[in-house]
């Protein structure tokens, strides 16, 4: 299909799947903030934009969310688009539906599907049966692209001049990087910046971060250190991105408890930070920030959640073709 034009620019977002990091370039980086911008002026001035009126969001959540799947729903909302939500427990899968073929009729219905799944490698197979675009919300140990944007988003927001150059800058990764999807895809993502940061990878050894991710941000010149120890990373650390041990990954309850708790971002730990550092969690959070981080200027995780809405609310209008001139400049 011909991409169609917002003012001069062709959107190579128009129509594709969303599946992983790697498949965006500089150019789609640059258009999805910028309307991720423009999405959080306009909610900001008036709520809603029906530039997606008529469209339909189909929400299929094999996995327990609250933040991806209720961000994708408002964001359908706010742009007056409406949703259909299934779920595991309401989907043929119970019957032993394939998820091809829940996915070609899904799309039937609607015109964009958001898929969560357990399995590594499912929005990818999902993406090669469907028609209309896919957009991956997390398949177990892979990727979760769609938080890794709003998570440079946010870094860039946050940054006291909104700077999106990341040269120079020290990003900390810090918990289950064994098994967290979002520091997989973060640290993907960042690696794509010219230069890239460093990134500074902190975990229980047993849940370091896979070899083929540090292989890969290594070939592209990332200087990737790893530690045990988060006390002495603090100091140099510019983004703190604190992730939970996910009990749900662990097939032994023995060997999660072992690792559970093993880092603690409290208020005491964060007298080493630097006073320009700026602490971001994906959450849900068990123990691994403690309540009385939450005042601290330096902590974003909420604003981040919020910035989620923003950046799917782009990345829905980008990919169905909305037309962006009723956002304004």
């Amino acid at each position: 299909a011909p991409k169609r034009r917002f003012g001069t620019m062709a959107s190579s977002w128009l129509g594709r799947h969303v599946l992983a990091v790697d498949d965006f370039d500089d150019a789609m980086l640059s258009e999805v903030f910028s309307t991720a911008a423009k999405m959080k002026r306009m909610v900001k001035e008036k709520g809603a934009a029906p530039i997606l009126a008529g469209r339909i969001l189909a929400n299929v959540f094999y996995e327990p969310s609250t933040r991806t799947m209720c961000s994708f729903d408002a964001a359908m909302k706010r742009l007056g688009g409406q949703v259909i939500s299934v779920s595991e427990s309401s989907s043929s899968a119970k019957k032993g539906e394939t998820i091809e073929d829940t996915v070609r009729c899904l799309q039937c219905y609607c015109d964009v599907l958001v898929l969560r799944h357990p399995e590594k490698g499912t929005a990818a197979r999902a993406a090669s049966a469907a028609s209309k675009p896919v957009i991956n919300a997390g398949d177990g140990v892979g990727e979760h692209p769609t938080q890794a944007l709003l998570d440079l988003f946010t870094t860039f927001n946050a940054r006291d001049n909104g700077s999106a150059d990341l040269s120079g800058l020290t990003l900390t990764l810090v918990g289950d990087l064994k098994h967290g999807r979002t520091v997989h895809s973060l640290s993907l993502l960042a690696s794509k910046a010219s230069p890239p940061p460093r990134i500074l990878c902190v975990s229980p050894q047993p849940l370091a971060m896979p070899e083929h991710v540090t292989a890969t941000l290594r070939s592209r010149g990332v200087q990737v250190e790893e530690t045990t120890d988060l006390r002495a990373a603090l100091p140099s650390t510019d983004v703190l991105y604190v992730t939970r041990v996910q009990r749900e990954r662990f097939a032994d309850e023995e060997e999660y408890k072992k690792h559970a708790g093993s880092y603690v971002v409290d208020k005491q730990l964060m007298e080493l930070a630097p006073a320009h550092m700026m602490v971001l969690h994906p959450l849900p959070r068990v123990d691994e920030i403690a309540t009385d981080v939450d005042a601290d200027p330096r902590a974003k995780y909420f604003e981040q959640m919020e910035n989620g809405m923003y950046v799917r609310m782009a990345l829905l209008a980008l990919v169905l073709g909305a037309d962006l001139t009723a956002l304004g400049d």
